[in-house]
C-alpha cells in the first residue's frame, strides 16, 4: 500500500474542545492555575496541530475555569495554524513580532487566582522558554504538565484506536516483506535501508527507528543497525515503527532466524519467551495494575532460569508519542483502564549470542484486551 492511500481527515473540532476543556479541569483538579503547552505531541492532542519548537516562543494556554484559551504564537510562523479552527474552539490567536517580549505577553494572559500560583509547562518544552517564563511570572510554581495531561492522553478515543489501528496494520505489512530483505551475506545497514523504504511505502510518513540486531548485535535491545554482515544460523531481531499521517506511532518486533538456528537451545529458549509474552497479553484487561501485566511476562522466563536476561520493562504507552504513558514495570501500581494502548513486549537477551523480542501493541477494551498487531509470533525462518 502506498503512503497515499492511508488518508485521516483532521480530528474534528468538537473532539478538539472536549479535549481542551478536560485539560481544563484536570488543570483546576490539580491547582494549577494555568496549562502552558509548547510544540509537540501535547499541542497535537489538544489542537490537531503539533507545530515546531524553535527560539522564538509558540504556547497554548489552557486556564483552569472559565477563561478562554488563547494561543500565543510569532507573527511570521501563525500561518503555519491556519487550520486550527481557532474560533470553533474558543481560542484567541495572540501574534508577537521580533523585539516585543512574549513572556511577559504570557504572563499578561495568565491569571494567578491566588499567590504563590502554579503553572504546568509541557514536559518538552525547552529550557530557553522555561526560564523566560519564569523570570516574566516569579509569583508561579512551575510544574511539568505531563502528570495533568496523561490521564487525558492515555485513555484514546474512538479516532485515536482507529488510528492506533491502522499504524499497527501498515507495520504489520512490513514485517510481511521482512524475508524479501533479510538474506546472508547482507548487512544489517543493507536490511534496514530496505525497510525504511518499506515503512514509507506502507502507510507511514517515516521511519521513527529500526533496529536490525543479528546474532550477538540481538544481545543489545536498542541496536539499531551495522555493518555487520548477516550469517546463515543467526538469529535477527528486527523492531521497527513510525507516524502514520494521522500523527500515531506504530511499534512491532519480531524475531527471524536465517535458516535454521545455529544454536541448538535457540528454539527452546525462544518458546519460553512466546509464552511470556502471551501470558502477559492474555493478563490485559480493565482494572488490572500496570506492574501485574509486568508480572506476567516476567515470571516465566524468571522460572525457566532467564530472569537476569529480560534487562527492560515489559512495555510502554503509544500514541502521538512512540513512548508514553502508561509503563508496564515493577512498580507501576497504575490501574488500567479502557482506552489504554501500549506495546507488550518482553525478550531474552543472551550477551555475546544472539536475542530475542516479540512486540506487539495492545488495547485495554472494557472487557479485556484487543491485540492490534497480527503477525505470526512463532520464529520465523527466512532465507532457508
Amino acid at each position: 500500500m502506498s503512503s497515499g492511500s492511508l488518508h485521516h481527515a483532521a480530528v474534528d473540532a468538537d473532539s478538539l474542545r472536549a479535549r481542551i476543556e478536560r485539560a481544563s479541569a484536570a488543570a483546576a483538579e490539580s491547582f494549577t492555575d494555568a496549562l502552558l503547552i509548547s510544540p509537540g505531541a501535547d499541542l497535537r492532542y489538544l489542537l490537531g496541530q503539533a507545530g515546531g519548537s524553535y527560539e522564538r516562543l509558540t504556547t497554548l494556554i489552557v486556564p483552569s475555569g472559565d477563561t478562554a484559551p488563547s494561543l500565543v504564537v510569532p507573527k511570521l510562523e501563525a500561518p503555519a495554524y491556519a487550520d486550527v479552527p481557532a474560533d470553533d474552539l474558543g481560542i484567541d490567536v495572540l501574534t508577537w513580532r521580533d523585539g516585543e517580549d512574549p513572556y511577559q505577553l504570557v504572563a499578561d494572559l495568565v491569571r494567578i487566582a491566588a499567590e504563590p500560583g502554579r503553572i504546568a509547562v509541557s514536559d518538552t518544552m525547552t529550557a530557553l522558554h522555561v526560564l523566560g517564563l519564569r523570570a516574566a511570572i516569579p509569583a508561579a510554581e512551575q510544574v511539568l504538565a505531563g502528570p495533568v495531561l496523561r490521564q487525558l492522553r492515555m485513555r484514546k478515543d474512538a479516532a485515536e484506536i482507529e488510528a492506533l489501528r491502522e499504524a499497527a496494520a501498515a507495520i504489520d505489512r512490513v514485517h510481511a516483506r521482512v524475508p524479501e530483505f533479510l538474506r546472508a551475506g547482507r548487512t544489517e545497514a543493507e536490511v534496514a535501508a530496505d525497510l525504511e523504504a518499506a515503512i514509507v511505502e506502507e502507510g507511514h510518513t517515516s521511519a521513527e527507528f529500526i533496529i536490525v540486531g543479528s546474532g550477538p548485535n540481538g544481545a543489545s535491545p536498542h541496536h539499531e543497525v551495522s555493518q555487520r554482515v548477516i550469517e546463515r544460523g543467526d538469529m535477527v531481531v528486527v523492531d521497527i515503527g513510525g507516524p502514520t499521517p494521522a500523527g500515531y506511532y506504530s511499534d512491532c518486533t519480531r524475531t527471524y532466524a536465517v535458516g535454521q538456528p545455529r544454536d541448538p537451545d535457540a528454539r527452546s529458549v525462544y518458546s519460553v519467551l512466546q509464552r511470556a509474552q502471551e501470558a502477559a497479553v492474555a493478563a490485559v484487561g480493565p482494572g488490572i495494575a500496570a506492574q501485574d501485566v509486568d508480572a506476567a511476562a516476567r515470571d516465566p522466563i524468571t522460572e525457566a532460569g532467564y530472569g537476569d536476561h529480560f534487562i527492560h520493562r515489559t512495555g510502554h504507552g503509544i500514541g502521538l508519542d512512540v513512548h508514553e504513558e502508561p509503563y508496564l514495570m515493577a512498580g507501576n501500581e497504575l490501574v488500567l483502564e479502557p482506552g489504554a494502548a501500549f506495546s507488550v513486549e518482553p525478550g531474552i537477551y543472551l550477551p555475546g549470542r544472539w536475542g530475542a523480542r516479540i512486540e506487539d501493541i495492545v488495547l485495554v477494551t472494557s472487557d479485556g484486551v484487543e491485540t492490534l498487531n497480527n503477525r505470526p509470533r512463532e520464529l520465523m525462518v527466512v532465507d532457508e
